[in-house]
């Protein structure tokens, strides 16, 4: 009994907090009041059925319970008593149903993610508050992810709180003229956590698999909670994060060294995540595409190509160039040589990056220099490459990817030789 019970605290709280703590922010109108009341009843919950047995409903179980904690937090928290009757006397009307309705769980968690990602808030806070409040990460997690100390990232979640409750942030879905606005704001948050998922900043491996999966399905409950009409650049954005993290098994080695696209074994790309993403890109693309869609459209070139030799570089590169033209940027010109040098030559791909380098934009950029040094490698320069990649390393945070410009670095000192 106390095995099964602990499993269903645990599937409850991995899948359902999010929609717990929506629930009762709807309720409460505090994040903190919300968070620490729903944590109580987790821990009840483990006690409880361990005794009596799961019950019908765990989540309203859950919710119901909370309810009555946040009453009790109350209490502690505040010395004046009007307050806790105004509190109490609303959670008092606010009666759940057995199990919430489904449209109710979802209203409260759209509002929340962009409550989350209010303009108001930095963007640092924008990511933390929305691992935390939906995906039910813990502090310490975060912390781990974006490599600062624990402590830091409690005062970041504990300012982010703040600035909603002073600012009187309200929790809810923008208006319809604010909407793409704030829209843009939920997908660039929920694409920067699968980022760093992706190709992790720094640390000893280049992914972070449950960063990516959490951005996933906070990619999939935007798009499910603004159906029957998902928004294109969301279909877009859950598109090519599924395409992208397809090839994850193929990005390392058992020892955790980087292979790069060209090189990774497609048998080994997850063919089913793929089959999902390509219908999406389709309909993302049909209703003139924004940067997202582009991007899941350059994605999927690659993930349809048998090998590495079949890609359509030049379909690649004209869409750099359309995505050059909506939202320009010097990474977006350097991808885009990239592919010019796949499809046309190495050469003329380093006459793009030898004129990015010469206006400075990407010069602490360690993936400017490593491009040039393969293009160099690739012409034969030896030398030129060496020094390339020596440059690199000066820049690089992440220790896969070290290992990997350290294996060309010598490979390029010993032809030089």
């Amino acid at each position: 009994m106390s095995h099964n019970a602990d499993e269903a605290v645990e599937i409850l709280y991995r899948t359902d907090w999010g929609r717990i703590v929506a629930a009762l922010i709807r309720i409460t109108g505090d994040f903190e009041i919300a968070e620490e009341a729903a944590q109580e009843a987790f821990a009840s919950a483990v006690h409880q059925w361990r005794e009596a047995g799961v019950p019908e409903f765990p989540r309203a179980w859950v919710i119901q319970a909370a309810r009555h904690k946040a009453i009790d937090v109350i209490r502690r928290k505040t010395r004046f008593r009007e307050k806790l009757n105004l509190y109490a006397a609303n959670l008092d009307e606010a009666v759940l149903p057995d199990e919430p309705e489904a449209n109710d769980i979802a209203d409260d968690r759209l509002r929340l993610i962009f409550t989350c990602c209010h303009p108001a808030l930095a963007s640092e806070a924008q990511i933390a508050l929305t691992l935390r409040t939906l995906g039910g990460l813990q502090t310490d997690e975060i912390a781990r992810a974006f490599l600062v100390p624990a402590a830091t990232m409690a005062q970041r979640l504990v300012r982010a709180k703040r600035k909603i409750r002073d600012a009187r942030i309200p929790c809810v879905v923008p208006a319809t003229n604010q909407l793409p606005e704030r829209l843009d704001s939920v997908l660039t948050v929920i694409y920067l956590i699968f980022n760093e998922g992706y190709a992790a900043t720094s640390g000893d491996s280049l992914l972070r698999t449950d960063l990516c999966a959490e951005a996933i399905r906070l990619g999939r409950l935007v798009r499910e909670l603004m159906a029957p009409n998902p928004p294109a650049e969301a279909t877009a954005l859950l598109a090519l994060m599924l395409l992208q993290d397809s090839r994850r098994d193929a990005r390392l080695t058992e020892a955790g060294d980087l292979v790069v696209l060209t090189e990774q074994d497609r048998a080994r790309w997850n063919h089913d995540q793929i089959a999902e993403a390509l219908p999406m890109v389709s309909e993302a693309f049909r209703g003139g595409p924004g940067p997202l869609a582009i991007q899941a459209s350059i994605a999927s070139l690659h993930c349809v190509a048998p090998r590495s030799e079949d890609t359509d570089w030049r379909q690649i590169s004209r869409l750099y160039q359309m995505l050059e033209q909506l939202q320009p940027s010097p990474v977006v010109t350097l991808n885009r040589a990239v592919a010019i040098a796949m499809a046309e030559g190495p050469r003329e791909g380093l006459l793009l990056i030898d004129e990015l380098s010469l206006h400075g934009d990407l010069d602490e950029y360690h993936l400017l220099h490593s491009a040039r040094a393969d293009l160099l490698r690739r012409l034969g320069a030896p030398e030129d490459a060496a020094a390339a990649y020596e440059r690199a390393l000066q820049l690089v945070s992440n220790e896969s990817e070290r290992r990997f410009l350290e294996r060309r670095l010598s490979e390029m000192q010993l032809a030089a030789r």
